[in-house]
């Protein structure tokens, strides 16, 4: 059974940053693709950025401010967010997609960014 846990979500003051974790259980996950997405209160889940082997993707919104990278050797995925702004306040969701692309989700972490 394929298990995600996110840590490292929290407040911060616009300008800030926050580096989120996702520990990955239950299988090898470096074939997978991995990454985060958002969801912001009242508004639909959204694509924040994925990674496949060195290959990384970002939506337009954390382009340039946004770092995924992941460590097999500890089946983590990590998203680095700098220079946060108010608009980046969301419950964030890890993911992993199976060369199958069925898609196992994580419990989601909190991020609060004030003005």
């Amino acid at each position: 059974q394929v298990q995600l846990v996110e840590s490292g979500g929290g407040s911060v003051q616009a300008g800030g940053s926050l580096r989120l974790s996702c520990a990955a259980s239950g299988r090898t996950f470096s074939s997978y693709t991995m990454g985060w997405f958002r969801q912001a209160p009242g508004k639909e889940r959204e694509f924040v950025a994925s990674i496949l082997w060195s290959n990384t993707y970002y939506s337009d919104s954390v382009k340039g401010r946004f770092t995924i990278s992941r460590d097999n050797t500890k089946n983590t995925v990590y998203l680095q967010m700098n220079s946060l702004k108010p608009e980046d306040t969301a419950v964030y969701y890890c993911y992993a997609q199976d060369q199958r692309l069925r898609n196992y989700w994580g419990q989601g972490t909190q991020v609060t960014v004030s003005s």
